[in-house]
């Protein structure tokens, strides 16, 4: 995959999450109708451990950028919620994006690692 595509696709993927953090209780987009815990866990997970492996897989030279740009979104993020009226943020939900946020980039360093060497093609 060319890494402009990827890159295009990592910043989408940040609006994306802009829009389902910050936009009213009921205009967030969900998985399921009744929401359990896992589902909810998955999605904030899921959501920012792709936006981990995308920029890191688009920006691979831009390590330190790439940790602050999804760490830091993750956490201003949940930060902006305490002024949208039916949202709230709260420590757990950090973690679970910091989480995912980290895995996505260590997943990503991992490929790369792997597809740096002899014999291994992308």
């Amino acid at each position: 995959m060319p890494q402009k595509f990827i890159a295009i696709v990592a910043w989408a993927c940040l609006i994306f999450i802009i829009y389902a953090t910050l936009s009213s209780a009921g205009r967030r987009p969900e998985l399921t109708a009744s929401e359990p815990m896992l589902a909810v866990f998955v999605e904030r997970f899921g959501a920012y451990g792709l936006f981990g492996v995308l920029f890191r897989l688009a920006y691979p030279s831009r390590v330190g950028l790439v940790w602050l740009l999804v760490l830091g979104s993750a956490v201003v993020l949940e930060l902006l919620q305490i002024v949208i009226p039916d949202r709230d943020a709260r420590v757990i939900d950090a973690a679970e994006k910091l989480a995912g946020g980290a895995a996505g980039i260590l997943a990503a360093r991992t490929f790369l690692s792997f597809a740096g060497r002899p014999g291994w093609k992308m």
